[in-house]
């Protein structure tokens, strides 16, 4: 019975990756059928998936089709520049049809990047009436953990230390894009990273180091800049094993576990980290529980948990209350745009450690899809990360590379400055070499992507290589 709803549970989350991700292309391309129709523009095909067609029907001289590849759409628009080496053939002849103004091929091409970010206001809007998810790990500044081999560590920075600044720069949260923690010590290019921390009421200010782990396999993607620390989590207790030894001296679902060996900790890896590193030694803990503190002693004990045998006291952290964020709709659109404009400075930057193998393609994004889906908020989380999805899929096809939006764009902009249209063979070479680019490029990225979804075994040494 558990194996079939588990069963059940994969292939309803499956499907709602599939309807999420294929509304967001569908949508784009939906924008240039509907401007195509507007200005005039003969229509060849507009299609629903990929690969050999399942359905197929002519209306109206349009023949609508649905693949068999469940991975977004296309609309085939003849008279804008060729695209046969990504739609195929068009049915009719190309100097056949009649021209179009330069105006009516930049509206045309305009379109999909307007329904996009209007998609993205429209998800905005629910994630502004729903609410986001968030938890205290992921919005707090403050150090939680910072393990013996951490080169923040190293440079003074301790738990309970509030980050104010990385690298120059303010932060507001620990992980994600943008103006956090994680991303500014990833975009660092000195040889050490400024922090500005709070402590104490004072403010202090420290140089670290860094590491960059090995890499997961031989073709993994290249390690990026850590400073190996983690976020304040209350250690808040779950629930508590019966006849553990947590449960005979008392500690109770709800408890918090303010301090070991005299130390207070921020995070409840801390106590599993001390218990590793002596397993046999009993550990004094401070519990706070209703405002009051109890001071325990406790004696780990052996115990299976997950396959392995390990000492433990036997307790379930609690992750802490899920609180829902209301950002408004202008704030979300914008927060995306300036999160992509610092991926692609990272990428155009020579210093940056941030490569082209670190974005990802189709895969990766459903990937990541699938499993905001496998949490109790997933719909929660699928609408507001589409709001960058969204905003994404608009910045980079106004890229003025052939094949994608904003190449047709430059093209008739050229077309406009010359008078006249490009010859046929020229644009035909152009699109061809930039689609072949592009689908390599995709490939690149999906190699990375599919080793994230079926991780190869680690392999090689685990040592890490250190900025001196």
């Amino acid at each position: 019975m558990q194996t079939a709803l588990s069963v059940l549970r994969f292939i309803l989350i499956v499907f709602e990756v599939l309807v999420i991700f294929n509304l967001l292309i569908i949508v784009h391309e939906w924008g240039h059928f509907l401007a195509g129709r507007w200005r005039g523009l003969v229509i060849d095909r507009f299609g629903i998936w990929f690969g050999k067609p399942i359905w197929k029907k002519t209306i109206n001289g349009v023949q609508y089709s649905l693949g068999s590849i469940p991975a977004g759409g296309f609309v085939s628009l003849p008279q804008m520049a060729p695209m046969e080496a990504v739609e195929g053939k068009v049915e009719g002849e190309r100097q056949n049809l009649p021209p179009i103004s330069v105006l009516d091929k930049i509206i045309v091409a305009l379109a999909g990047p307007v329904f996009s970010l209007g998609l993205a206001f429209v998800f905005a809007t629910l994630v502004f009436f729903i609410g986001r998810p968030t938890t205290e790990a992921e919005t707090t500044t403050t150090i939680g953990v910072l393990p013996g081999d951490s080169p923040a560590l190293a440079a003074g920075l301790r738990p309970g230390d509030k980050v104010l600044e990385v690298d120059g720069q303010p932060v507001d949260r620990f992980g994600g894009m943008g103006d956090s923690i994680s991303w500014r010590v990833i975009r660092s290019e000195g040889e050490t990273i400024p922090f500005k921390v709070e402590r104490g009421g004072q403010i202090l200010t420290f140089d670290s180091k860094y590491v960059k782990e090995a890499k997961s396999s031989r073709w993994g993607r290249a390690p990026l800049r850590q400073v190996l620390i983690g976020p304040k989590q209350t250690p808040l207790v779950g629930e508590v094993l019966p006849g553990s030894a947590a449960d005979r001296a008392g500690i109770v679902s709800g408890d918090v576990i303010s301090a070991v060996n005299g130390e207070r900790i921020f995070n409840p890896v801390v106590l599993s980290e001390v218990i590793e590193n002596n397993p046999t030694q009993p550990v004094n803990l401070v519990v706070t529980r209703d405002g009051r503190e109890f001071p325990m002693t406790l004696q780990p004990e052996k115990r299976m948990d997950e396959g392995k045998e390990r000492y433990l006291i036997g307790v379930q952290w609690d992750p802490g209350d899920i609180v829902l964020m209301y950002p408004g709709p202008v704030e979300q659109i914008a927060s995306s745009i300036q999160t992509m404009g610092n991926m692609i400075s990272a990428l155009f930057s020579p210093k940056s450690d941030v490569k082209a193998q670190h974005f990802s393609g189709p895969v990766g994004i459903m990937n990541l899809y699938y499993r905001m889906f496998q949490s109790p908020e997933g719909w929660r989380l699928a609408l507001w990360f589409s709001v960058f999805f969204n905003v994404n899929l608009a910045i980079l096809n106004m890229l003025p590379i052939p094949v994608l939006d904003g190449g047709h764009i430059l093209l008739a902009i050229i077309e406009g400055i010359r008078r006249k249209p490009i010859p046929v063979k020229v644009l035909e070479f152009i699109q061809t070499g930039c689609a072949i680019f592009i689908m390599g490029y995709m490939l690149y990225v999906t190699f990375f992507d599919v080793q994230d979804v079926f991780p190869w075994k680690r392999g090689g040494a685990q040592a890490t290589e250190a900025a001196e």
